[in-house]
């Protein structure tokens, strides 16, 4: 049996770092103001980089004084002394850095080729950063982008673009997005916007992308047989991703039809057969997008599958826990309106986001627990109009469907718990102070936290935990029948 002594060994290379007076490389990095010398030694170097295995064996590497001089102006010295503690210990701390200096260690990873810094950090970011991702998007998933090896956080920034892409395709950089990054955004079924959207947006790239058309500035009635077939070319492998039968018949006359030459005939003989006979298309067999409703066949949440779903619309519709539906989808439809990674965990982005008289679910992952907590409110959460009581001081809105609900983790069908609403005049407390909150505190949202304490008594109290929560994630679905 080999015994290992990692942590003894990650010490001595500590202080070797640290303290030892036999390096033979020094290297500068940053640029004006911001820069520093890092002393190092070219045989742990080589062993832990290729790149520096790479640099460090060639013949125009600059002497000086018997030291190896490397010069990196685009590093940062923040940057480039975690880097260097890593190559060292194998250790890394990102608690307290910022999600800039983290990004530009995942730049710096991938320039120097650690690859197994290089996998981590892209995890970190999307785990631990993802509000600072998504308030630097534009810049993220352009980097991402241009990053071959960047997968894992390329997948993150295309999932949450499908998850809302109207801030994406409006933004300043989709007239000049790469092609090959958008045929996979039109490629995929999980793109949650109107087909018709996507069909003029595609159409908007599709000028821009072509120099004769753009000068143009959009007038079709300038266009000549010439400048429809280079719009053809440049559009002639998204055209077959489009999901033709999903635009209406209003939006096909009037958007798609006077592009009628950029389409393949036999593709647009079966869209004009289906919007005016109703012939399903023979050739076209692509299946409407997912969206984020169940009738289109997926619900896309991050915190619950589809069996703890399943067993929340039985609750809805007031039946047991093991009903199941005669029909293929649950009949009800789910569509993510609010998501907290992606819109910011508080108060006020939930009530902005969340407005209106609308039947709702609220569903809230606990951090450091697997324990996952929710609320159905067959009349919203906020501004929800005039028909209220003040009591206590408060605004209170009447249901007699809502309830409350947890689940132990993401796998649990058995140990779940409801409660259902006792005092219908009390449902929904609609209070600036809280993102929501069911009942005067049975369940609440206040900011970051998650409340569970039913001292009010207008919901049954099987989940009075008398608990204060930290909220990971939060998520909320407007409901149609």
């Amino acid at each position: 049996m080999t015994s290992t002594f990692h942590l003894g060994l990650s010490k001595d290379f500590s202080l070797i770092l640290d303290d030892a007076d036999d390096y033979n490389v020094i290297i500068q990095v940053g640029e004006d103001l911001n820069t520093k010398e890092f002393r190092a030694h070219s045989a742990i170097l080589r062993a832990r980089s290729p790149y520096f295995k790479n640099a460090l064996s060639t013949n125009w590497i600059k002497w000086k004084n018997n030291m190896i001089m490397l010069n990196k102006p685009n590093l940062a010295p923040t940057v480039f002394d975690m880097i260097l503690k890593y190559i060292y210990t194998g250790e890394l701390n990102l608690t307290n850095q910022s999600g800039e200096d983290i990004f530009k260690l995942l730049i710096a990873s991938d320039e120097l080729s650690l690859e197994e810094l290089f996998e981590h950090i892209q995890e970190y970011l999307i785990e631990k950063k993802a509000n600072w991702i998504h308030e630097n998007f534009i810049l993220v998933f352009n980097t991402a982008i241009n990053l071959n090896n960047c997968k894992k956080l390329q997948n993150y920034c295309l999932e949450s673009i499908c998850e809302n892409p109207l801030p994406f395709l409006s933004s300043k950089i989709f007239p000049s997005l790469d092609k090959e990054v958008l045929f996979c955004l039109v490629k995929r079924d999980d793109l949650q916007i109107k087909e018709v959207v996507i069909w003029d947006y595609l159409i908007k790239w599709g000028i821009e992308q072509t120099p004769d058309l753009r000068s143009k500035n959009y007038d079709m009635t300038e266009w000549t047989s010439k400048d429809y077939q280079a719009l053809r070319n440049t559009l002639e492998q998204f055209i077959p991703f489009v999901r033709f039968v999903e635009i209406s018949r209003a939006d096909f006359f009037d958007k798609v039809r006077p592009y009628k030459a950029i389409i393949p005939n036999h593709i647009y003989e079966e869209i004009e057969e289906f919007n005016y006979k109703d012939v399903l298309p023979k050739t076209i067999t692509l299946l409407p997008r997912a969206g984020s409703t169940t009738k289109k066949g997926k619900f896309l949440s991050r915190i619950i599958k589809q069996n703890h779903l399943k067993i929340i619309v039985n609750w809805i519709d007031k039946k047991d826990t093991t009903y199941t539906h005669n029909k293929k989808d649950l009949g009800y439809e789910f569509v993510l309106n609010y998501r907290g990674s992606r819109d910011r965990i508080s108060n006020k982005s939930f009530r902005d986001k969340c407005k209106g008289r609308v039947a709702s679910l609220v569903l809230v992952k606990i951090k450091n627990t697997s324990k996952i907590f929710g609320g159905y409110s067959s009349i919203g959460f906020s501004s929800l109009g005039d028909d209220y009581i003040i009591k206590h001081g408060y605004r209170f809105y009447k249901s007699t469907e809502n309830f409350i609900f947890s689940f132990e983790h993401e796998e649990d069908t058995q140990n779940m718990k409801i409660s259902r609403i006792i005092n219908k005049y009390e449902a929904i407390m609609d209070h600036g102070g809280n993102g929501f909150n069911f009942g005067r505190g049975s369940l609440s949202m206040n900011d970051r936290f998650l409340h569970a304490n039913n001292s009010s008594k207008n919901y049954e109290n099987n989940l009075n935990t008398g608990t204060i929560y930290t909220i990971e994630e939060i998520e909320t679905f407007t409901i149609d029948r």
